[in-house]
């Protein structure tokens, strides 16, 4: 092969692979909060420093974006992203899969209507979580969060005249026109639905995300060949056929998500390993290679009792960020978003520091 800059420019990337820049983002975005955010007050009562406008970029060939400062609950990501794509708005099939990062959301919702109303016994967070996990009839009622993201991502509500309403599945279209129209500029999923925002427990922080693919050349085809085979790199060209035996992507896939507010030491590095991981899944939807993830930040904000955990993530040095795979059966399938379940994931060499603790706001 002629080495050309292309070719440079890929052997330099696997030579500078181990390199954790995730991480080091992560902990510089931590320290401009604390040296140039402002006081400010908000909806919790916590207080938080702030600042306004930040972008974190991972290239997804450097590795899965969970952060290795801290121990990350991989399953909870997971468990929450898959709950979004089934269209899901209730917190039963988290809390029956362990996943409580909603729990306190739909217990302020009922304790609230309890304690105004009369009507209802009054429960603890404890009692009322049981009560989901027990009473399917309680879950339904209680558990219920209103139209957030799985509602706009799966569900969108067209209104029409008095007798019709339509709803739009904008995963299943943004499916479609990858495989359709991968150039298109409305690549786009939106979850800030403004008639509805009123029925949410929460508004989305996360309020939407776009995805643009490139063509792949045929060096870089040429080395996914080589990957996909499992065999040393060499001068021969490699014909067209073997690439389709190969089902070698002709594609690359990036992804751009939008947040208007960021809890940056609980929230975000969720969000950036949940977006990495949909943008994992997607790919694999398509045949694509994972290319960017770039995340927009708006109000970029360190809660007041968070401080002093941030300063100890820190001081602490990145290690080697892991590989996510799929299971092998999952090959046999032509789509897969619909039918993924956490166990069909394997976090492949995650290494991390201790788990930091920190009350969450709600």
């Amino acid at each position: 092969m002629i080495n050309t800059g292309k070719e440079w420019e890929w052997m330099n990337q696997m030579r500078t692979s181990n390199m954790n820049k995730l991480d080091k983002q992560y902990q510089a975005l931590l320290q401009d909060i604390l040296d140039n955010g402002v006081e400010k007050q908000d909806r919790t009562g916590t207080g938080t420093r702030s600042l306004f406008g930040a972008q974190i970029r991972h290239n997804m060939q450097e590795g899965f974006p969970l952060l290795t400062t801290k121990k990350m609950p991989f399953k909870t990501i997971t468990t929450e992203l898959l709950w979004f794509l089934r269209g899901d708005t209730n917190i039963k099939y988290l809390v029956d899969n362990g996943c409580n990062i909603w729990n306190g959301d739909a217990y302020k919702r009922y304790s609230a209507f309890s304690s105004l109303s009369g009507q209802i016994k009054s429960l603890s967070q404890v009692e009322f979580i049981e009560a989901i996990k027990t009473d399917d009839e309680f879950a339904e009622e209680w558990g219920e969060l209103g139209p957030i993201y799985g509602k706009q991502w799966r569900d969108w509500t067209v209104r029409g005249d008095d007798s019709y309403d339509s709803s739009i599945d904008q995963i299943s279209s943004l499916i479609h026109d990858l495989k359709t129209n991968p150039d298109s500029r409305r690549l786009m999923v939106n979850a800030w639905n403004v008639g509805e925002l009123d029925q949410m427990v929460l508004p989305p922080c996360h309020y939407g995300f776009q995805v643009y693919t490139r063509e792949l050349d045929n060096f870089e085809r040429t080395m996914l060949y080589f990957k996909r085979k499992n065999i040393a790199c060499s001068i021969s060209k490699i014909p067209e056929a073997a690439f389709e035996s190969e089902n070698i992507p002709k594609r690359e896939i990036s992804l751009m998500w939008n947040q208007r507010s960021v809890d940056t030491f609980l929230g975000l590095p969720f969000n950036i390993a949940s977006y990495g991981l949909l943008l994992e899944m997607i790919a694999k939807e398509v045949n694509m290679v994972p290319g960017e993830l770039i995340g927009n930040l708006g109000d970029v904000h360190l809660y007041s009792n968070h401080i002093e955990q941030a300063k100890e993530q820190i001081y602490r040095e990145p290690m080697k960020l892991p590989n996510i795979l799929f299971k092998d059966h999952l090959n046999d399938f032509d789509s897969i978003i619909d039918i993924l379940r956490p166990k069909d994931f394997i976090l492949d060499g995650y290494q991390s520091h201790p788990t930091i603790k920190a009350p969450l706001s709600n």
